[in-house]
């Protein structure tokens, strides 16, 4: 059987609430600089919400910005972004080679509340319902919107796996590559998720919305006190390449996808099965050739709900018994659920972490969950590891789905 090709990343371009860019993303990390927002969420009032401040003029016209959605610009900007970070000459590129593959949770809620909001301001007259209501709403409307900002004439689609979508958007496009489907694949996770009232109400009649005194302190995985999660909005996008063409162009490999894996839980919509997500970190360890004690930096999903967070420790637990050097942190502690873009956002956080050898801690964490003190895991300061090979991403989602991505630092055997 012919070997595949080695993936590698190239580019990293994102927008989270509390960084525009890697090095200010990672910055805020390390800093412990959690930014969360209240915001005003329709029919609802008002509640902590992660926001994105990015420029979305910096790579978009107005009227492209006003026709198109919030999660369109949320892609391009960072399409555009990994692209410019991964140095190709975006010129002389084949864009018929070139595939988008993007992670979602839900498309289309916001602008359909928004439509249903507007007529009723009019006596429910269709006739003010926007004719660009069917291309916002269509599921592909993220990856779409980038080729046509972009030029790409390649395949395009998002990957609908609730929250573990932005694993499986990376892990789309390696496939890709593999098979020799495009040369180069922008992939990752997005999310406008803070735009929908639903999700709120959603989350606040299952009791898993989280609330606070102060915002920033709202999201609190693994603490005694925590009480749901903080909804935010918010894209990781990366530049993947084939490695032998990343090193024919001379390019500075970020990091090497080194295996993966996604399985369902296949027992209940919401509650995680940590027997099911144990199976599926053994996996990816298995496709990369690893054991678990290779794995220097656990990135969890734990999202601050009650349940969840523990039933996610039982996985790690189990499958990370005797790792004495494995290290655990949390990002969304800093900015959030971003949802489809979550598992994306929090491997872009780790990453620096091959050069600087420095592990972000969960902040927030006041009284740490006697269920959820596992060994290894880093709490409310950073910790300097001295080396970084190798990084676990989990990446959970409702009705049962889970993702697990490996990286490691391009040369570690």
């Amino acid at each position: 059987m012919a070997t595949l090709p080695r993936i590698v990343i190239t580019g990293v371009g994102l927008t989270a609430p509390n960084g525009n860019t890697l090095a200010e993303f990672r910055a805020n990390l390390l800093a412990g600089k959690a930014r969360i927002a209240e915001i005003d969420v329709r029919h609802m009032g008002k509640h902590p919400a992660g926001v994105c401040d990015f420029d979305a003029t910096r790579w978009q016209k107005r009227k492209e910005i006003r026709n198109g959605t919030r999660v369109g610009s949320i892609s391009i900007y960072c399409s555009r972004e990994a692209v410019v970070n991964s140095g190709l000459d975006w010129e002389t590129i084949d864009k018929s080679r070139v595939g988008v593959y993007l992670g979602i949770t839900e498309h289309g809620n916001v602008e359909t509340e928004n439509e249903i909001w507007n007529i009723s301001q009019f006596n429910n007259d269709t006739k003010y319902w926007t004719h660009h209501h069917n291309p916002r709403t269509v599921a592909n409307n993220a990856a779409g919107e980038v080729t046509m900002n972009m030029g790409i004439t390649g395949p395009h689609y998002t990957i609908g796996a609730a929250c573990a979508a932005g694993n499986a958007g990376l892990i789309q496009a390696a496939q890709m590559l593999q098979l020799n489907e495009v040369d180069v694949a922008l992939a990752g996770g997005v999310s406008e998720s803070i735009h929908t009232f639903g999700i709120f109400a959603g989350f606040k009649n299952q009791g898993a919305l989280a609330s606070h005194t102060d915002p920033a302190k709202a999201s609190r995985p693994f603490d005694k006190n925590r009480n749901g999660i903080v909804i935010s909005e918010g894209g990781a996008i990366y530049t993947l390449e084939r490695l032998d063409d990343a090193l024919a162009r001379g390019a500075n490999i970020i990091a090497e996808i080194a295996g993966w894996c996604i399985n369902s839980d296949a027992t209940d919509a919401v509650l995680p099965n940590p027997d099911r997500q144990a199976e599926c970190v053994r996996k990816a360890l298995e496709r990369a050739k690893m054991k678990p004690s290779d794995v220097h930096i656990i990135s969890t999903h734990a999202t601050a709900t009650s349940m969840g967070d523990i039933q996610e420790c039982i996985a790690l637990r189990t499958v990370f018994a005797d790792c004495p050097r494995t290290k655990i942190n949390n990002t969304k502690s800093y900015i959030g659920h971003c949802m489809g873009a979550a598992g994306a956002l929090e491997l872009a956080g780790n990453l620096p972490s091959f050069q600087d050898g420095i592990v972000h801690p969960t902040i927030n964490v006041e009284d740490l969950d006697p269920e959820c003190a596992i060994p290894g895991l880093v709490i409310n300061q950073p910790v300097s590891m001295g080396s970084v090979d190798t990084i676990l991403n989990n990446s959970f989602g409702m009705l049962g789905i889970n993702s697990v991505l490996i990286v490691k630092k391009y040369g570690i055997a």
